[in-house]
């Protein structure tokens, strides 16, 4: 019942940086925290980074961290990923995902309900 666009997506070079946003939209007021995953040609969709809605603690994983912050609006249903220091392996579709309580589990997909259509991230060397 929630709905999720991502925008922002392009080709970057090596070292870049790019940021995602994702507008929600419906029943936001049921979101516990969302999250940002991405898949590469013929690789396992993978996690990237999750956020706790209300308070604001983040999740990241050991790929990404340093390089990329995630973050929210609560105002706005807006989320966002601002990515630096981009690799050549970030190369992949990255999807916004809203999920409800994981507990500690937040980085498997199967405790996010809603997803976006995808955003196509491209890093060249």
């Amino acid at each position: 019942q929630v709905q999720l666009v991502e925008s922002g997506g392009g080709l970057v070079q090596a070292g870049g940086s790019l940021k995602l946003s994702c507008a929600a939209s419906g029943r936001t007021f049921s979101i516990y925290g969302m999250g940002w995953f991405r898949q590469a040609p013929e690789k396992e969709r993978e996690f990237v980074a999750n956020i706790w809605w209300s308070g604001g603690s983040t999740w990241y994983a050991d790929s990404v961290k340093g390089r990329f912050t995630i973050s929210r609006d609560k105002a706005n249903n807006t989320l966002y990923l601002q990515m630096n220091s981009l690799k050549p392996e970030d190369t992949a579709v990255y999807y916004c995902a809203a999920g409800r309580n994981w507990g500690r589990a937040g980085s498997d997909p199967s405790k996010f309900g809603s997803w976006g259509q995808g955003t196509q991230v491209t890093v060249s060397s």
